[in-house]
């Protein structure tokens, strides 16, 4: 019982900042054009993170644009996109 207990005390932990972070793009209206693993009007986030860019370019992508098809995101600060680029990444 003790390790039942234990492994779904780890699986929350390890669980809870990805839903957090997935619960952000939403809040932040991310999931307007984009889904997890699907592409809508945007690629897919699993997509963007196949692209293996760097952390830090991808929160600058994030709150600026790209300058042609993603336009930039005013509602998102610099740590909120850190944030939201770092959950991305994690989705190779």
């Amino acid at each position: 019982m003790k390790r039942i207990l234990l492994a779904l005390a780890v699986a929350v932990a390890v669980s809870a900042p990805a839903l957090a972070d997935e619960a952000l793009a939403k809040a932040k209206k991310c999931t307007t054009c984009h889904a997890v693993d699907k592409t809508k009007v945007g690629p897919s986030f699993k997509d963007i993170a196949k692209k293996n860019y760097d952390v830090a370019k991808l929160a600058t992508l994030i709150v600026k644009g790209n300058g042609a098809g993603m336009p930039p995101s005013p509602q998102v600060n610099e740590a909120e996109a850190k944030k939201l680029a770092s959950w991305i990444a994690s989705l190779k």
